[in-house]
């Protein structure tokens, strides 16, 4: 899919340019200093990105706003003409995202990216929380959170005497109402927060977000939830989720890396964790980065008005991609809820087994195939996914799965090119694993 029209951005005189696309562009040309011939990392005719949940390209409108942005000048800080243009670019994207999400622009705080939302969110309301009243410790998350979320709470674990309450979720990693409701119950007046993601990132699960919230609610309890993957694919309405805390980041939805948001209810008001000049509302410090902001802005735009056909677009070709590797590898196993209104539409989650992810994920590569093994790798030392683990997989089973992710720039020429060459890749990731 491609994006031409302008998205109506502060400062934009018209239309944004028509941009050739990163992951389409043409081979590029050698350096002068690279003599002789080079042997490519891959013998594929072209990418085919297949990882749009680890980053998206950055949609053209993006680029144009922020290329334009940056040549402008001002700290949205200062009192002067320069500084005052920029902070109307600030304040003119708040708006702009506010509508994305259905928020008040008052509601949102600008941050450098998702896991500064994250830690601000877990940290910040859990202090705040605690210090208005010394009992409250618990904090209740899955243990299928994103790191920037897990890490958060185990350090609060380790510095500041939290005590953290995991919440079961079934083999398809969902958290359930009741789950939450008995984990509140025993002691309500103990809890700080609870935090469950919006949609998993791995496996693609959608939660209950509003009847989680809603359970939350009952007891006065503030309820985040990360929102990245969510965003740019699944109608996310702040207003109407009952949440009491919303992290988003702009370059999962097209947007840059580097700009992300928290959307705070009214009511909720962490304790800082960046001290300095508070340059958003006091919770939140640092120079607000203009063009990032704009080009997130402008990102989210484009997909509050395409989300829905693009849903089942995505949708169709996440089916496509699951039949095929099916026919290819009878074995597979897809991970997360069944396709549906309860899984993301651009996301399959596969463990293969007998493989191992990463060997499996660089024969793709070697194809010109990119896509995202489900382990972390600490230290050079492949570990096996913790979102499966705490779904009830086995070890083997977590350390061999890929997560395919699709995204504006995908195509059904992208799944023919995984279905034509999965088979294979197993079977030669099996036999490095058996020798």
């Amino acid at each position: 899919m491609e994006y031409t029209e302008g998205a109506g951005q502060p400062g934009d005189a018209g239309a944004a340019e028509k941009l050739p696309h990163p992951v389409s562009a043409g081979p590029a040309t050698p350096h002068p200093a690279s003599a002789g011939p080079a042997t490519p990392p891959n013998t594929a005719d072209r990418l085919v990105y297949l990882d749009h949940a680890a980053t998206a390209p950055m949609l053209p409108e993006a680029v144009a706003v922020m290329t334009d942005e940056l040549a402008r000048l001002g700290n949205p800080s200062s009192l002067h003409n320069a500084g005052r243009r920029a902070r109307r670019v600030v304040e003119e994207s708040r708006e702009q995202i506010a509508e994305a999400f259905s928020a008040r622009p008052s509601e949102v705080i600008f941050t450098g990216g998702g896991t500064e939302a994250d830690n601000l969110a877990v940290k910040g309301l859990f202090w705040a929380r605690r210090n208005d009243d010394p009992q409250r410790h618990r904090v209740l998350i899955p243990a299928t959170e994103h790191h920037a979320v897990l890490d958060s709470a185990n350090w609060l674990a380790s510095h500041e005497g939290a005590e953290i309450c995991w919440l079961g979720v079934d083999s398809t990693g969902l958290v359930s109402a009741d789950t939450l409701r008995a984990a509140i119950e025993p002691d309500p007046d103990s809890v700080a927060l609870v935090s469950v993601m919006w949609a998993n990132n791995e496996v693609g699960t959608i939660a209950p977000v509003a009847e989680l919230a809603a359970v939350a609610a009952e007891y006065q309890i503030p309820f985040h939830t990360d929102a990245v993957q969510a965003a740019a694919q699944v109608p996310v309405h702040f207003a109407d989720s009952g949440v009491d805390a919303l992290t988003i980041t702009g370059h999962k939805l097209g947007g840059p890396v580097g700009a992300g948001a928290l959307l705070l209810a009214r009511g909720a008001q962490p304790v800082p964790v960046l001290h300095g000049g508070g340059q958003e509302a006091d919770i939140r410090s640092g120079t607000l980065d203009a063009p990032a902001i704009r080009a997130f802005a402008s990102a989210a735009q484009v997909v509050a008005k395409t989300r829905d056909s693009e849903a089942t677009r995505l949708a169709a070709l996440r089916d496509d991609l699951i039949v095929r590797v099916r026919a290819a590898v009878p074995g597979a196993i897809l991970n997360g809820a069944p396709p549906g209104p309860g899984r993301l539409p651009g996301n399959a989650h596969f463990s293969f087994p007998g493989c191992e992810g990463d060997a499996l994920l660089m024969l793709l590569d070697a194809k010109g195939i990119a896509c995202s093994t489900g382990s972390a790798c600490t230290a050079g030392v492949a570990q096996p996914s913790h979102v499966l683990l705490a779904m009830g997989a086995g070890e083997a089973r977590a350390r061999g799965s890929l997560r395919f992710s699709f995204g504006a720039t995908s195509t059904q020429e992208d799944c023919a090119a995984v279905g034509d060459v999965i088979g294979e890749a197993v079977e030669r990731a099996r036999r490095a694993g058996r020798s």
